[in-house]
C-alpha cells in the first residue's frame, strides 16, 4: 500500500458529464491505498484460504428477480463481446450479454480461465465480494473523495491522472479503448482487453491504473450529481453512507429497488466516441449485486482502523 497524504482537492468537473458537478473542494485525512487493482493471484489466495464463493458462482434468488426469465436465472456474470458492427450505441445489449459460468476464475465463460492472467485485475466481483475481501484483509473499500483525490496523483483541477492531454508525447498512459466502440478495437496501447496492473506508468503517488484497465469499486452511495456533498472535510470516514440507499436505488422491473454504489476509473471499454469516463472527476452508478468483466476494486487502510 502507498500512504496518500491528507490535503484538499478540487473534486469533479463542470466540463464533462453532469453527475461529475459541481467541482467543489474536498478536504480529506490521510490514507494507505493499495498500489494496484486486487489481481487474480492476491483474489486466489483469499479464496483459497477462506472458501469464499462470489456473487457470479451462486444462484440467483429467484423472489429477488420476480420479471427475470427462469432460464437466466443461473450462476454467471455479465461478459462484453464486439458486435463487429456499426450500430445503436445505446442499445447495450448489442456487446453485454449475461453468461452462465462467468465468474472470476472464468472472465469469458466456461470455457474460459485466468491462465497467465495472475497479474491482471480479478473481474467479475460484485460489491459484497470486494467488501469481504477487504474486510479479511482488516480493509476497507475507498469512498469516492479518497479514491478520487488518490486517482489525480498531487495534480489539482487536470483533466488525466497525469496532467491536460491523453496522449502526452503520443504515450498511451492508461489502458483504454481505441477505434470506433464498440465494433473498431484497434488496441493500440496493446491489450484488446484487461493487462497487467503495472503495464502503464504510475501515477504522481506511484499508483498504478487508477485509470482504465478495470472499473473500482467505491463505498459511497451513488447520488446523481455532487449538489449534497458540498461540504468541507466531507469524505471522512463515516461519509461514505450520507443519503443511504434509498435515495441511490433502481428498480429492478416490478420487483425491489436494488441500491447502487459509485465506480470510478473508466476501463479498457472506454472510448472518446462513447465513454469519457477515463478521468478522475467521472464516475458512474452500479447495482450492488451486479459483477461483470470490466469491474474490479482496490483496497484502503485508514489510520485509526
Amino acid at each position: 500500500m502507498i500512504w496518500i497524504p491528507g490535503g484538499v482537492f478540487h473534486m469533479g468537473s463542470d466540463d464533462h458529464y453532469p453527475e461529475e458537478a459541481p467541482m467543489h473542494e474536498v478536504a480529506v485525512q490521510g490514507f494507505w491505498i493499495d498500489r494496484t487493482p486486487v489481481t487474480n493471484r492476491a483474489f486466489a489466495r483469499f479464496v483459497a484460504e477462506t472458501g469464499y464463493v462470489t456473487a457470479a458462482e451462486q444462484l440467483p434468488c429467484a423472489t429477488n428477480y420476480p420479471d427475470a426469465d427462469p432460464q437466466q436465472l443461473v450462476p454467471g456474470s455479465l461478459v462484453f463481446a464486439s458486435p463487429g458492427e456499426a450500430g445503436d450505441n445505446d442499445d447495450w445489449t448489442r456487446c453485454w450479454r449475461f453468461v452462465p459460468g462467468a465468474d472470476w476464475r472464468h472472465p469469458q465463460g466456461p470455457d474460459s480461465s485466468i491462465d497467465g492472467l495472475a497479474d491482471h485485475p480479478v473481474v467479475h466481483v460484485s460489491y459484497d465480494d470486494a467488501m469481504a475481501y477487504a474486510r479479511w484483509h482488516g480493509k476497507a473499500l475507498p469512498s469516492e473523495a479518497e479514491w478520487e483525490y488518490a486517482a489525480r496523483g498531487g495534480l489539482d483541477r487536470t483533466e488525466f491522472s497525469w496532467g491536460a492531454l491523453l496522449l502526452p508525447d503520443g504515450i498511451h498512459r492508461a489502458n483504454l479503448w481505441q477505434g470506433r466502440f464498440p465494433d473498431e478495437n484497434l488496441a493500440l496501447d496493446g491489450y484488446a482487453a484487461t493487462s497487467p496492473v503495472t503495464a502503464f506508468a504510475a501515477n504522481g503517488y506511484g499508483l498504478f491504473d487508477m485509470i482504465g484497465n478495470v472499473w473500482e469499486w467505491t463505498d459511497d452511495w451513488y447520488r446523481p450529481d455532487h449538489r449534497d456533498r458540498i461540504v468541507k472535510n466531507c469524505c471522512l470516514a463515516g461519509s461514505a453512507d450520507v443519503g443511504g440507499a434509498a435515495t441511490s436505488a433502481v428498480p429492478y422491473g416490478l420487483g425491489p429497488v436494488i441500491p447502487r454504489k459509485v465506480l470510478k476509473g473508466g476501463s479498457h471499454l472506454c472510448a472518446p466516441n462513447y465513454c469519457r469516463r477515463y478521468r478522475p472527476a467521472a464516475r458512474q452508478p452500479q447495482t450492488i449485486d451486479t459483477a461483470s468483466v470490466h469491474i474490479g476494486f482496490r483496497c484502503v487502510q485508514r489510520t485509526g482502523t
